[in-house]
Formats: C-alpha cells, sequence, structure tokens
C-alpha cells in the first residue's frame, strides 16, 4: 500500500507548566495545529493538558510499555481525551501491540498507534551495550516489521532510517521522525541520528516532531513558519 502524503510538523510542547504550553499554542496557532505532549508536560499538568489543547490535533508521546491488558486500558484512556496518535514501544513485542491496536480500533474518535522503535540517543555503540548485535538501522527495520504484522499505523524512526522502513514494509506504515533539527538553529541537542526538516521530508517522512528550534527561538511563529516552508 502506497502512502502518498505530504510531511506534516508536529510542535513539540516538552516545556514544565500547562501556561507556558497554552502560550505557546497560541504564538503558533496561525502556523501549527498539532503539538506534542510528551513525558514532561504530561506528568507536571496531568491529563487537564490534553483538554486545553482539545481544539487542536495532539501527539501523545507516553511510550507506552507494559503488558498487553495494561497497554490497551491506557490507549482506550487517551482515546476518551480525543488524541490524534499515541505510541508504544515495539520492544513491548507482538501480543502488546496487537492489544494496542484492538483498544484504538474500538474507540471513538480512534487515535492512530505508532511504535517507537529505536531511540535517537542511541547509536550502534549503545545498542551494543544493551547486548543487541544488530546496527540501529537493523533493528529499526526489524521493529518495523514486527509492528506492520502486529496492526499499528506507524513507526517512531530516526530521519536516517525513515527510507529503509518504507521499503521493509511496503510502504504500509506511516514514519514519524524525531530527531529533526533544520540547519540554522542551535547545534546543543542529546540526538544522535538526526537531519534537517527538508531533508526528513524528501525521504517520505509523514509527520516531523521539532521541539527547542522553535520552543527555545526568540521568535517561536518565524521559527515554525521556516520549517513549515521547508518542509513544503
Amino acid at each position: 500500500m502506497s502512502r502518498d502524503h505530504g510531511t506534516e510538523l508536529i510542535v513539540a510542547l516538552d516545556v514544565p507548566t500547562l501556561d507556558e504550553a497554552l502560550r505557546l499554542r497560541d504564538t503558533l496557532s496561525e502556523t501549527v495545529s498539532f503539538f506534542k505532549v510528551g513525558k514532561e508536560l504530561f506528568t507536571a499538568a496531568g491529563p487537564a493538558v490534553l483538554d486545553e489543547l482539545s481544539e487542536s490535533r495532539v501527539f501523545l508521546d507516553l511510550k507506552y510499555h507494559d503488558i498487553p491488558n495494561t497497554v490497551a486500558g491506557a490507549i482506550r484512556a487517551a482515546s476518551a481525551r480525543r488524541v490524534a496518535i499515541v505510541d508504544v514501544h515495539t520492544s513491548g513485542g507482538r501480543a502488546m501491540m496487537k492489544a494496542a491496536a484492538a483498544a484504538a480500533a474500538e474507540s471513538l474518535p480512534r487515535p492512530a498507534v505508532f511504535g517507537v522503535t529505536v531511540l535517537t540517543h542511541l547509536g550502534d555503540e549503545d545498542l551494543a551495550a544493551l547486548g543487541l548485535s544488530a546496527t540501529s538501522a537493523e533493528q529499526v527495520v526489524r521493529l518495523s516489521r514486527l509492528a506492520a504484522s502486529s496492526g499499528l499505523d506507524g513507526v517512531v524512526a530516526s530521519p536516517l532510517e525513515i527510507e529503509a522502513v518504507r521499503e521493509a514494509t511496503d510502504d504500509s506504515l506511516d514514519v514519524l521522525v524525531p530527531g529533526v533539527r533544520p540547519g540554522w538553529a542551535s547545534s546543543g541537542h542529546d540526538q544522535k541520528r538526526v537531519a534537517t526538516p527538508a531533508d526528513a521530508a524528501r525521504a517520505g517522512a509523514r509527520y516531523i516532531v521539532v521541539g527547542r528550534a522553535i520552543t527555545l527561538s526568540s521568535a517561536p511563529a518565524d521559527a515554525a513558519k521556516r520549517i513549515v516552508d521547508e518542509i513544503q
């Protein structure tokens, strides 16, 4: 199945308070309608942040990783808050991913479920330290195939693996890409497998997630507009 979509920007609201998140949403509202809520903001503000962002689309980035029944319950709870995307760790295995997909399918509105493959701060040497003989690219492909066969809608992978994922899964999965940094952004980051927005778009990313290049900018709206122009 071919997925002929454009690339869409998701802005990571990786801030410590609800007020900061809402200020960013308002600042970016003319350019961005899709936001990521991750562990920092969700832990600080709780599920109320999802209600406050209900007029926007939300990627709830909590990376569920537990026994199948627990993950299915979490997916149902997220669905009740009307999030657009949720994610699970593919390393939780086939039964867990199938339970997540089934829970999403039972929900209205139905969220897309993405599987996190190899976190973008990990390189080949980190996987070796974890006892894995595969390279990061090989591990991403292996886990993507597992995600596809388990009924997930997409995977989270670095920009460097987009084309390999699409080829290995017959283009059946959307690819959501963190580790995206425009060339003009500050160089300080904690990710190893990165690329520019234009590179990720050319490779076929369905979504790119950008945080600090926008949220730490002195002009966040201008930064977001530059990235949208770049991926288009």
